[in-house]
C-alpha cells in the first residue's frame, strides 16, 4: 500500500513512517508541506492513501482537503490533527474524506486505521467522535444562576413576571426576587435595559 504522509512536524512524520514501514506491506513517502504533497501526487504513481496534517503550511484547513480530494480523483485522502475539533472531523467525513486521525491515537490504532482507510473504508475513532463538545462560556451567563438565566430570557421576550412565573412553574414573588438579583449582577436598572444587555452579550 502506497501512503503519502504530509506533516510539518518532523518527529510525528518520521515516527509514523517508521511504524508503517516496520509493519510491512506499506510503501511510504513523506513531505513537510501541502505544496509538496500536491507536487508528489501530481508526479508520483498513485497513492492508496494521502494523509494531510490539518494545520501544516499551505493546508488552509478543510479547503486543502477539498482541493486534494479533487486532485486525486478519489476520496482516499484523510486528515491527521492534534488540534482540530469534532465538528471539523464531522465536516471532513461528510465531504467524503477517507477518515480523521487524532494525533493522540496509539501506534497500533494508527497503523490499523491507515490500513483500513487504504483499503477503501472510512475511519474515525469512536471515542473522539462521541466526546462531549466544550460549550463556549459566556461572561454574562457565568454571573447568573440557571434560574436567573431563565428569568432573563423571559425578560428579553417581553414577558411579564406573571407569564415568566407560569412558564417556569414558580411563584410570581420568586420571579421578582430573581429579577432584582439579576439586575444587580448584570448592572441593569430596568427590564428593557436587562434585555438589551443580554442581547448585546449574545445570550438569546
Amino acid at each position: 500500500m502506497r501512503v503519502l504522509i504530509a506533516d510539518d512536524h518532523d518527529l510525528l512524520r518520521d515516527t509514523l513512517q517508521a511504524f508503517l514501514n516496520a509493519e510491512g506491506g506499506f510503501e511510504t513517502v513523506t513531505v513537510a508541506s501541502y505544496d509538496e504533497a500536491v507536487e508528489r501526487v501530481e508526479n508520483d504513481e498513485s497513492y492508496d492513501l494521502v494523509l494531510l496534517d490539518y494545520s501544516m503550511p499551505g493546508m488552509s484547513g478543510i479547503e486543502g482537503l477539498q482541493r486534494m480530494m479533487e486532485q486525486t480523483g478519489h476520496s482516499r485522502v484523510a486528515i491527521i490533527s492534534g488540534t482540530a475539533s469534532r465538528e471539523i472531523a464531522e465536516e471532513a467525513l461528510a465531504m467524503g474524506a477517507a477518515g480523521f486521525l487524532p494525533k493522540t491515537l496509539s501506534a497500533k490504532s494508527l497503523i490499523n486505521a491507515v490500513r483500513f482507510m487504504a483499503m477503501g473504508e472510512q475511519y474515525a475513532p469512536l471515542e473522539f467522535m462521541r466526546a462531549p463538545t466544550e460549550e463556549e462560556s459566556n461572561p454574562l451567563a457565568d454571573k447568573l444562576s440557571h434560574r436567573e438565566l431563565q428569568v432573563l430570557e423571559g425578560l428579553t421576550q417581553g414577558k411579564s413576571n406573571k407569564e415568566i412565573a407560569r412558564d417556569l412553574d414558580i411563584r410570581e414573588p420568586t420571579v421578582k426576587l430573581h429579577v432584582k438579583t439579576l439586575y444587580r449582577k448584570i448592572g441593569a436598572s430596568n427590564r428593557t435595559q436587562a434585555a438589551i444587555i443580554a442581547k448585546e452579550a449574545g445570550l438569546f
